[in-house]
């Protein structure tokens, strides 16, 4: 049975954080991990290393359990379809193979078809997917099906650009080489407006979208 202590955290201003909720069980796991590797625990420059840890992995790990969907709780109607785009998003995640970073910029796109969310939402969402063990094909995947599921919007597409530690510091050693993945979503039904030249966007032009300058 997992013991639990609560440690409070003042959260970033750009961020609503609870306190963390941190397993005493991590903390005794990471005092074994160095014990394991021919550490002393209790040495000086470790003795707080199992808690600053456990601290670390609540945090990062606070996405476990959680839909990405669930960040999008603010929603607005709006007649505009033109579409929305946010790029250079920095983030940050855990490879779930070795629990090594894996970080970049993410780009995306949607076409409001009647609702709108606030941008801070959206960023919401990609940290809140990013939050837990993650591959990014499938952290990409995630962030379209939330913004899909909470808007419905006439399209979304969603790239993400990395550089995985995992490729870095082991293995190949290859620092500095980018990974990069896509997912669009787009309505099983198009249907084209009579009223206008528009016509149905397709998963060419949204990712035209995101790499458009100006």
């Amino acid at each position: 049975m997992l013991q639990y202590i609560r440690h409070p955290q003042k959260p970033p201003p750009s961020q609503k954080r609870q306190a963390l909720t941190i397993p005493l069980s991590i903390e005794h796991n990471i005092a074994d991990l160095l014990t394991a590797l021919g550490e002393n625990p209790a040495r000086e420059g470790l003795a707080a290393t199992p808690r600053r840890v456990a601290r670390l992995y609540a945090d990062l790990f606070a996405g476990v359990g959680v839909d990405p969907k669930d960040a999008i709780d603010t929603v607005f109607t709006a007649e505009s379809r033109d579409p929305v785009v946010l790029r250079d998003l920095p983030f940050y995640s855990l490879c779930e193979h070795h629990l090594l970073p894996f970080f970049g910029t993410a780009r995306l796109v949607y076409v409001p078809d009647g609702k709108i969310a606030g941008i801070s939402k959206l960023a919401r969402t990609l940290d809140l997917a990013c939050r837990r063990p993650q591959v990014q094909e499938r952290l990409t995947a995630q962030v379209a099906d939330a913004i899909n599921a909470a808007l419905q919007p006439g399209g979304v597409a969603v790239e993400l650009t990395a550089e995985h530690l995992c490729m870095a510091m082991r293995g190949v050693q290859k620092p500095g080489s980018q990974v990069v993945t896509t997912a669009v979503r787009l309505p099983r039904e198009i249907e084209v407006r009579k009223d206008d030249h528009d016509t149905p966007w397709s998963r060419e032009s949204l990712l035209a979208l995101l790499h458009r300058e100006g």
